[in-house]
This record gives C-alpha cells, structure tokens and sequence, in this order.
C-alpha cells in the first residue's frame, strides 16, 4: 500500500475488528460450527498481529495470512513452540476455506479438539 494512511486508524480498525470477530468465534463455537469457529479464532489473531506490526514499523501490514511470517515481518522474536503454535491456527485460514481441505478438517474439528485451541 503506497498511498498515505493513518496508522491510529488503522491500528484501532484492526483491535476493533478483530474484537468482533472474537465474539463471532465464541458464537460459532457455541453452536458448534466448530471448523468456522477455528477459522474466525485465525483471523483474530492475525487481525492482532497486524496491529502489533503496524504500531512497530509504521507501515501498512502485509497482505497475508501466515501468522508466523506476520511476526517475522514484524520482528517478534519466537520461540519453537509458538512457531509450532502459529504455524498449526494458521492451517485453520487454509483448511476451513479450500474445499480440497474442507471435509477432512470438518472431521477433525470435533468438540475435544476445538475445544483446545479456542
């Protein structure tokens, strides 16, 4: 994105937004909608994290969806198991949105394993 930008505006679109989606992946969850409560929980955190990068370098997040490389590009040093972490809610962007992955992530997003991660 080249063009000027207000970053508090910005900054507060991406907590208030994700904030919405937070209560969207409860309400999901609660229904157990579980394969889109998980892919909402992914866009939460990306949501957060492109804040997190914009307050920290002042310029326009990337236009992707991999958690661990939002925090690379933001220079969030992690440990192994966040990376583990980050890589694992970032497969529910791809799993709950491509039909090729969509049956069998349905399959796995059972209550236990839902669960874990929301």
């Amino acid at each position: 994105m080249s063009e000027v930008f207000d970053a508090d505006t910005i900054f507060n679109h991406w907590i208030d937004s994700s904030d919405k989606d937070f209560k969207t992946m409860l309400d999901l969850h609660e229904t157990k909608n579980n394969h889109w409560a998980l892919f909402i929980g992914h866009l939460v955190i990306e949501k957060l994290l492109k804040a997190l990068y914009l307050k920290r370098t002042n310029v326009y997040p990337p236009l992707i969806h991999d958690l661990r490389r939002i925090c690379e590009k933001a220079y969030i040093e992690l440990d192994d198991n966040q990376k583990i972490v980050l890589d694992s809610i970032s497969q529910f962007n791809i799993k709950a949105r491509y039909d090729d992955y969509k049956q069998s992530f349905y399959t796995l997003c059972a209550d236990s394993f839902t669960n874990e991660w929301i």
